[in-house]
């Protein structure tokens, strides 16, 4: 507890430069999955081809990655940029998937419905489709967040500054307390996302709440 005690400055510090950072590629992750999921989910002679490629690119190592995108994109090895589009990457490999599943989860009888009510294409897309594939879209932007916490730690090794580097630093120093402040922030921090998605998804999906509260009314009758 003593270097911890001794190092609140700093914790506080990349703690906050953490989340700073997680949030970018969440976010654009989310944003570029959206039209790669619908693609998926409304063209089924592509859908394997497209969720295959995307997938594959969660398969690439993160340092290897590192090294790959500065040169294609003309971007620094040791600048922010370098981490947050590999991210990105990892967070749309994740998310993609999701999407054409939230999708396809939507009963096809609403859909059937909601056409027949006159709905276009896309306003049915954005006012019933998109909505009710909300659970779904929330479970796997919560993997999304977790997983892209957890990622960001390797960005210490191309000199981006996060939790990872009480990690690093702390092994070179062989400070146990270090270390364990490192994992225990990033814990925090992955606990407090997923925490405030779950809160966001009651807010924008109330409609979920009143469906759970009539199946445990159900199951008790």
């Amino acid at each position: 507890m003593t270097w911890v005690l001794n190092n609140l400055d700093l914790i506080l510090q990349l703690t906050l430069q953490h989340i700073r950072l997680s949030i970018v590629p969440i976010v654009l992750g989310f944003i570029i999955a959206l039209p790669l999921g619908w693609v998926a989910y409304r063209y089924r002679l592509t859908r394997g081809l497209v969720l295959t490629l995307v997938g594959l690119l969660y398969t690439i190592p993160s340092l290897a990655l590192f090294v790959i995108l500065p040169p294609l994109l003309g971007i620094g090895f040791l600048s922010e940029a370098n981490v947050l589009i590999a991210l990105t990457i990892y967070a749309v490999a994740i998310m993609a998937r999701s999407v054409a599943e939230a999708l396809a989860s939507v009963d096809q009888g609403v859909k059937q419905a909601a056409t027949a009510m006159g709905y276009s294409g896309w306003g049915r897309f954005w006012t019933v489709d998109f909505p009710l594939a909300g659970p779904v879209l929330l479970a796997g932007l919560r993997v999304v967040a977790v997983s892209t916490v957890s990622l960001l730690t390797v960005g210490i090794v191309v000199g981006v500054q996060s939790l990872g580097y009480l990690f690093t630093n702390g092994f070179q120093r062989g400070i146990v307390e270090q270390v364990l402040a490192g994992v225990v922030m990033v814990v925090i921090i992955a606990l407090l996302f997923d925490g405030l998605l779950v809160l966001l998804g009651r807010w924008l999906m109330p409609w979920t709440r009143v469906a759970k509260s009539a199946q445990r009314k159900a199951a008790v009758a």
